[in-house]
């Protein structure tokens, strides 16, 4: 073999070794198909549900509505005059869509200094951390869906508020979380998975 062509060959070894793959699962509408697919999601999943208490199909509702299962998203950028790029609507990022400083408040409280917001792992324990906050301070039970996500996205203190109030879309979506996190139970029952 040449050498160049060893070379080429190492690189594109060394290459796919540090890759990830963010992209979503192939079928978000069927829990079951999401597990067997990525089964070290349902491995996360289930060790936040020991830990915080969380029920597998809420979180994977709520990762469903905030980031479609996608690692790396981010949230999209804004225009100046439609056409010059001055940055992104906010910090969210990965599977959680955790803004940067509750972000570091979790690495600081309960993740450590490594916990990535694209490790489905450490997002699926910062949204039980965060929900557990949720329960704690305000009383939303962890299997009332349609109240976690109105007080995920819009904070405890929105929340507490009632500013979703205000925004019919985000009721609108709280109830199409609730029922995918139904539908989520109900097929993770059927394949045995939960």
């Amino acid at each position: 073999m040449s050498k160049i062509f060893r070379a080429m060959i190492l690189l594109v070894a060394l290459g796919s070794c540090g890759s990830k793959n963010f992209s979503a699962p192939r079928n978000l509408d069927n829990a079951c198909s999401i597990v067997s697919e990525r089964p070290a999601y349902l491995r996360a999943f289930k060790a936040t549900e020991r830990k915080w208490g969380v029920p597998v199909p809420v979180l994977m509702a709520i990762i469903y509505q905030e980031s479609k299962f996608i690692g790396n998203n981010r949230t999209p950028h804004q225009y100046a005059l439609g056409v010059i790029p001055v940055g992104r609507q906010s910090s969210a990022f990965g599977y959680s869509q955790a803004l940067d400083a509750t972000w570091r408040e979790y690495q600081q409280r309960e993740g450590g200094r490594g916990a990535r917001r694209d490790n489905i792992r450490d997002a699926s324990d910062f949204m039980g951390w965060y929900m557990n906050q949720t329960k704690d301070e305000i009383g939303i039970s962890m299997s009332n869906t349609r109240d976690q996500y109105l007080a995920y996205h819009d904070g405890r203190t929105g929340f507490v508020r009632g500013t979703w109030k205000r925004k019919s879309w985000l009721a609108r979506i709280a109830g199409e979380v609730d029922a995918r996190a139904v539908m989520y139970d109900t097929q993770l029952r059927g394949c045995r998975k939960i």
